[in-house]
């Protein structure tokens, strides 16, 4: 096979083709500062194919998120596009994942971007793949001028700079605080855009109901950059030869596709004085003798590998980690310690401090012949069941090698503290592993030899690599009506959802029917007895609270509960333990809202959400009031709402005692009048009675009024102010 043309379409990639311009973006910083810019400059069409694609990840940091007349968030900048221009069509593909990452994801991703974005904005799930695999491409194609791929998506935990400082206030995301992150991609123009184009819309046509709607291509014989190429990258390949690789599981409507397997594999056969690989896992055996057979073939050749140190919980420990101590062993067996190392990255600062980078980059160099950006981990998943997309470069000109050596060379340079400039002679000395690990900076990023056996003692094959990092789908083949046979798909996230709900159901039904047979004093006398023995007893008051938080998550109505407690308590008792109890579930039932999240709750709540939360919106603890006082919503709904608004819990709870106090006396006088009646029937009480209720009536109208006179003053002012602005 000739060194210098190893493409094979049909074989070791999907197409061989050419990038006008292309930019590696090392970090996620990087990458999404880009990403921004192009889709703010998008006309036509945007499509989205990734892992995650999570709507609340934010694209700008700072100044640059300060000063950016665009939002940053992702799921704001592109309802925002889309409502400049209803012309633009907006596609977002992502994986439906599996229950392993539930943790890691957006709970209510499809929602939404269905309910948040315009009619022009498209969102789909993907769960087409089989199960134990997983939709890990990431492709962003801009009006089919541009596309974006690689190793990283908008997702949890991505975004760092690449000076990944031990204290970096940008690595904090909806679920907090997480360490530095390292992942690489890749932003190109020309003429390989139209097959990951079509790559994308293939993605998309094969699930969605409506296909994408085709743009054409703009012409690529020009030296102009793209009217979408995002605004401070430098180009850094020029007319590059390049081809396409991928890995596709055997679905339903395709076969089995392993080009990226056989890409590696023979760019690794071409090696001959220094491979550079960087990856977030190292576990396909197939790659690591590929990898020691042209070591000995080649002694002059040595190799480096970076990854990442500490495994992410138990599944990682001892599927990835003590597949990894295999992986090593197999490129050491019998070649000199000084020709390879694996290695992790890590810092520590003058104070003592210890960070570890978490590598996410998929990056292989070999020589300065050839350059793989992509998706793929070099792990059995990638190479047979997740569906992934390499990007690989080829040096067929010395400035194209150039650029190789560069890329390699700058990512080398942030791993030990170096200079890119001094990386190029370390690579060329007779011992250039020994020469990159010695001489780090003393308190700058360092590499340093993995020694896996501190997290995990496995290496041979366990129940945790069989699920992990599996070669063919988890479930078996099954025939359709047709009889063909097709692998199970990964359960739908609804599927999942559903499923876990009724098990919870099933199990308190359970307990209660449990409970309930085995517990003699519980029935309706018998609790309605000891509510009323509890009266004046130290255990009225946590009883009284039991009652109204159990019944505010089964949305029983908190009026009955009201008047029940009024009537057991009395009139001065039943409206302060009511308070008490109503307080204790609303603030309860605000923070499983905050929990649900926005999404969740306008698909069970639908139009009566809307209402509740532009209430609160406008008017802050006067609406949480005004709310208390008017029939809007059930109790629980609106506490629910409320978590997901922009009031805090303190307001919630200020609002909520203003609005439901007085109506607890109203409905403590109520109570306590029907007691009466039941017990002792007479004018008296029956006046009691009414007088009651014409109080609660008056205070329900009177607070409609004052809650409409509050606002229309509140509009009033907002006006005046808006002129004497304008």
């Amino acid at each position: 096979m000739n060194k210098h043309n190893i493409f094979e379409p049909g074989k070791n990639c999907w197409q061989e083709t050419q990038a006008c311009y292309s930019s590696p973006l090392i970090d996620c910083a990087n990458y999404y500062r880009a990403l921004h810019s192009s889709i703010c400059k998008a006309e036509k069409q945007i499509i989205i194919v990734g892992w995650d694609i999570d709507s609340r990840i934010r694209l700008l940091h700072g100044e640059e998120e300060e000063q950016s007349e665009a939002p940053s968030r992702i799921g704001d900048l592109i309802r925002w596009k889309a409502e400049q221009n209803p012309d633009l069509k907006i596609y977002l593909l992502r994986w439906d994942s599996s229950f392993a990452f539930f943790d890691q994801r957006e709970m209510w991703a499809l929602e939404v971007w269905q309910d948040k974005t315009p009619e022009n904005v498209q969102a789909i799930l993907d769960d087409s793949i089989p199960m134990g695999g997983s939709q890990h491409q990431k492709i962003v194609v801009i009006d089919n001028e541009v596309v974006f791929s690689g190793g990283m998506d908008v997702a949890l935990h991505r975004w760092d700079t690449r000076e990944h400082k031990i204290d970096e206030p940008g690595r904090n995301g909806p679920d907090g605080e997480y360490g530095p992150f390292h992942d690489v991609q890749i932003v190109s123009s020309g003429p390989l855009v139209k097959h990951f184009a079509e790559l994308a819309h293939w993605r998309w046509n094969r699930i969605a109901e409506n296909p994408i709607e085709s743009i054409g291509f703009p012409d690529t014989d020009t030296d102009d950059l793209p009217r979408c190429w995002p605004d401070g990258v430098k180009p850094c390949f020029t007319n590059a030869d390049c081809a396409i690789a991928r890995t596709i599981p055997e679905m339903e409507d395709t076969e089995l596709v392993q080009e990226v397997r056989h890409m590696l594999i023979n760019i690794i056969g071409q090696a001959e004085k220094f491979i550079y690989i960087e990856n977030q896992f190292a576990t396909r055996e197939e790659i690591a003798y590929a990898i020691n057979k042209r070591m000995k073939e080649c002694p002059d050749l040595h190799v480096v590998i970076v990854s990442s140190y500490d495994p992410k919980g138990l599944f990682e420990s001892e599927a990835y980690w003590a597949s990894r101590i295999t992986f090593k062993n197999i490129i050491e067996n019998d070649i000199d310690d000084d020709r390879v190392i694996m290695t992790y990255s890590s810092i520590r600062d003058q104070q003592g401090r210890m960070a570890y980078k978490r590598v996410h980059s998929k990056v292989m160099t070999i020589d300065n012949q050839y350059l793989v950006i992509g998706s793929s981990n070099l792990s059995n998943r990638s190479m047979t069941l997740d569906t992934e997309v390499d990007l690989v470069f080829h040096g067929s000109t010395e400035e194209n090698q150039r650029c190789i050596e560069f890329v390699r060379n700058d990512l080398l340079a942030e791993h030990t503290g170096r200079e890119t400039d001094q990386m190029q002679e370390l690579i060329d000395s007779d011992a250039p592993v020994t020469a990159i690990m010695e001489g780090q900076l003393a308190h700058g990023y360092v590499l340093t030899e993995i020694d896996d056996s501190e997290f995990t003692t496995a290496s041979k094959a366990n129940v945790f690599r069989s699920i992990s990092d599996p070669e063919e789908p988890l479930g078996p083949a099954i025939p359709d009506f047709h009889g063909k046979f097709s692998a199970i798909t990964n359960p739908r996230r609804r599927t999942i959802m559903i499923t876990l709900g009724v098990i919870i159901l099933a199990l308190i039904a359970g307990a209660l029917i449990l409970i309930s047979n085995t517990v003699p004093w519980l029935d309706g006398d018998r609790i309605q007895a000891f509510l009323e023995e509890s009266r004046g007893t130290y255990f009225a008051l946590p009883t009284v609270l039991l009652v109204y938080l159990v019944g505010g998550l089964l949305f029983f109505p908190v009026t009955v509960l009201s008047l029940a407690v009024a009537a057991i308590f009395g009139p001065i008792w039943g409206p302060i333990y009511g308070i008490m109890g109503a307080l204790l579930s609303a603030g309860t039932t605000f923070l499983l809202g905050k929990l649900l999240g926005n999404a969740g709750l306008r698909k069970l709540g639908g139009p009566k959400v809307e209402a509740v939360d532009e209430k609160l919106k406008k008017s802050g603890i006067i609406g949480v009031a005004a709310i208390r006082m008017l029939p809007v919503a059930p109790f629980s709904l609106v506490n629910l709402v409320a978590g997901i608004s922009s009031i805090t819990l303190i307001q919630f709870l200020i609002g909520t005692f203003l609005g439901m106090a007085p109506q607890m006396v109203a409905k403590g006088l109520v109570g306590d009048s029907i007691m009466q009646i039941f017990r002792n029937p007479s004018a008296e009480t029956v006046s009691y009675l009414v007088g009651g209720l014409v109080f609660w009536l008056a205070m329900i109208i009177g607070s409609q009024k004052a809650a409409k006179m509050y606002q229309a003053k509140k509009e009033e002012a907002k006006e005046e102010s808006e002129e004497c602005i304008a």
